[in-house]
């Protein structure tokens, strides 16, 4: 199988979809943006085709569940491939809406694959989580660690890899690498580009970056007292634009093999939270006031990634240091103090 040429990329707005679809476009592909704009912005499209000068070859307000509005797109553009990372990712609200983000993550992807078979479209990156693996706390966990999701935002993901590894057995045309990512945290160095949350951030570093700007009194860090070095959760936390790079790394592998394949996507080492806020000041020359709050359900105290399946077989590992990701995502932070409605 060649290369893809053009990808669809779902959720191309959001924060991981936007520094995708840059990376794609840096190396010469035609990238076709499907996002419904509820967790991100239309101006990311209008950044992206800003920092990669060239224009994106198609952007839709659509949401993947309207299978009618999607077939278009496809019947419009002659696709090779996808990366899926269009839905619903967080936590807390996950706890308050199930039948929603089974909806949105469950229905979105089976709506896409309907869409996809239809047009004899059969290649597919899909954006998993680390979340799949719930509180399996200790040693760097490998792609092999069982999965044990602890919320619905979590098990939906693992719902949707079940159903793509049904997809691969039944029908051998298809292709699927799903990439379970770890912690992504920074911004696109321009800080054009970001992690823009709409209302309250459910994640730690826009969360820190918001009472650094002053926008927040203090952060509140849900647990003190785990089996850590300081009593604080540890997350691998991985600079967005190496996300981003695995993710165009993955289109490049897909030819390798068929069927489905599973890899981790971190750097390999842990962070407690408490040294991610003394990093965050060092690299800004900021100040940070916490509080130590109850544990959130379902938070385990160490997730790590072991992440050597695809350095070995894709050659592909992060680049970017702690510091860079403090400093990213803090630039984002002041050019956007109110994110993509600050337009530059």
């Amino acid at each position: 199988m060649p290369e893809p040429s053009i990808v669809l990329v779902t959720g191309g707005a959001g924060f991981i979809g936007s520094h995708t679809c840059v990376e794609l476009l840096d190396h010469g592909y035609e990238v076709v943006v499907v996002d419904d704009y509820s967790h991100s912005s239309p101006l990311a499209c209008t950044r992206i085709q800003r920092i990669a000068g060239r224009r994106l070859a198609g952007v839709y307000a659509v949401d993947i569940r309207d299978r009618r509005a999607l077939s278009a797109i496809f019947h419009q553009h002659r696709v090779d491939a996808v990366v899926h990372l269009a839905g619903k990712r967080s936590v807390d609200e996950s706890l308050q809406m199930p039948i929603e983000y089974y909806d949105v993550n469950v229905g979105g992807t089976t709506s896409l694959l309907s869409v996809m078979q239809e047009h004899g479209v059969s290649r597919l990156v899909f954006s998993s989580s680390c979340s799949i693996y719930g509180k399996a706390d200790g040693a760097p966990l490998t792609e092999n660690a069982p999965a044990d999701p602890a919320t619905p935002s979590a098990a939906s993901k693992w719902v949707c890899e079940q159903m793509l590894a049904d997809v691969c057995r039944l029908l051998p045309e298809f292709t699927v690498l799903t990439l379970r990512h770890f912690n992504p945290v920074g911004a696109h160095p321009s800080g054009l580009l970001g992690q823009d949350s709409r209302g309250e951030p459910d994640h730690l570093m826009p969360r820190m970056a918001r009472v650094a700007a002053g926008r927040h009194v203090r952060l509140s860090v849900f647990g003190g007292d785990y089996d850590t070095s300081d009593g604080t959760v540890i997350r691998d936390f991985i600079h967005v634009m190496d996300l981003a790079d695995a993710h165009r790394s993955a289109l490049e592998h897909l030819a390798d093999r068929r069927g489905l394949r599973v890899f981790n996507l971190g750097g390999g080492s842990g962070t407690t939270v408490l040294e991610l806020l003394a990093a965050f000041g060092e690299a800004t020359g900021t100040s940070i006031p916490y509080e130590v709050v109850d544990r959130r359900p379902g938070d385990a105290s160490r997730l790590v990634a072991d992440a050597s399946a695809a350095a070995r077989e894709w050659g592909w590992q992060p680049t970017r240091d702690l510091a860079a990701m403090c400093r990213d995502a803090w630039r984002f932070q002041q050019i956007n103090p109110t994110g993509y409605t600050s337009e530059t």
